[in-house]
């Protein structure tokens, strides 16, 4: 293991490339007036062919309840989605985008895949492979040792 000083360093020059990219994310939304999590939402909903629930939102995205129950009654007021019952689970609803939700989020979310896509496909396919498992990698270590806290 890498002594103390390099390790942050190197956690600090990972953090500021996080940052830069979580800049990215967010200038797309202020673009688009959206917050970050209405940008995501948006996204997941977009390529949810058959609807998503909240509880799933949720997962997906590590947030709370109340963030994305904020940005979903956003999009219901604004007749971008519906909720459904689920056949199997009543108390869990089906999110789906209306017509004019569709419209809106084809306004915003291919062109922002699409450049998410242009990005890493600019890499080779061993640099997209590295750069997923060393991400994966860290990630669980982090998730392991933020876990390990008292």
């Amino acid at each position: 293991m890498i002594a103390g000083k390099k390790v942050n360093d190197k956690v600090n020059e990972y953090c500021r490339l996080r940052d830069r990219q979580n800049a990215v994310y967010a200038n797309c939304a202020k673009a688009n007036e959206l917050t970050v999590n209405e940008l995501f939402v948006l996204d997941i909903l977009w390529f949810a062919n058959d609807g998503i629930t909240q509880t799933e939102i949720i997962e997906r995205l590590s947030a709370n309840k109340q963030t994305i129950s904020a940005v979903i009654t956003r999009f219901i007021k604004n007749g971008y989605i519906t909720l459904a019952e689920k056949d199997s689970d009543r108390r869990n609803k089906v999110i789906r985008f209306t017509e004019k939700g569709k419209e809106y989020a084809r306004k915003i979310i291919p062109s922002a895949a699409d450049a998410e896509n242009l990005a890493m496909a600019d890499l080779s396919e061993e640099e997209m492979n590295e750069l997923v498992r060393l991400t994966n990698k860290f990630t669980e270590n982090m998730e392991k040792r933020f876990g390990d806290i008292k």
